[in-house]
């Protein structure tokens, strides 16, 4: 093989080991920044991973929240089949209500209680979480029409 051959070579397989070194560094970054959406049934049944960044969402069950010190609060939610115990240390949004749809953002720390980071709820009365909405139709409740006036 003469020399400049050699060259070429070496050159090709240094950009083929820089380009899977960025795609490998690339995959990583992804993976640690997904987290993925599950029901109160799936948490409870164990699919939901421990320690590991994740959204839940369900139904704010009536009667549950449960304000402490300062900003934290506590409630359930539910899939209609069953509950898991959110709690949550910051201000909750405006739209935040017993009986709506939301999502919590954060990690699960027990089977039944998730430490959220953030709270999402509807932005507006019609609207439920597309997430939310087909865990509820899974678990068997159509979805609820509004009456009108």
């Amino acid at each position: 093989m003469n020399p400049k051959r050699k060259q070429r070579l070496v050159i090709i397989l240094a950009g083929v080991a820089a380009l899977g070194v960025a795609v490998g560094l690339m995959t990583y970054a992804m993976r640690e920044n997904i987290n993925l959406f599950f029901t109160p049934g799936q948490v409870v049944a164990g699919e939901a991973p421990m320690n590991k960044r994740i959204r839940v969402g369900g139904l704010v069950v009536e009667g549950s929240v449960v304000r402490g010190d300062g900003l934290s609060v506590s409630f359930d939610i539910t899939d209609n089949v069953d509950k898991i115990t959110v709690r949550y240390d910051g201000i909750l949004p405006d739209l935040f209500r017993e009986g709506q749809g939301i999502i919590a953002n954060g990690h699960l720390i027990d089977t039944n209680l998730v430490q959220a980071e953030e709270v999402l709820a509807k932005h507006d009365e019609n609207y439920m979480p597309p997430e939310v909405q087909e865990a509820i139709e899974k678990a068997g409740h159509p979805k609820k029409e509004k009456a009108t006036y």
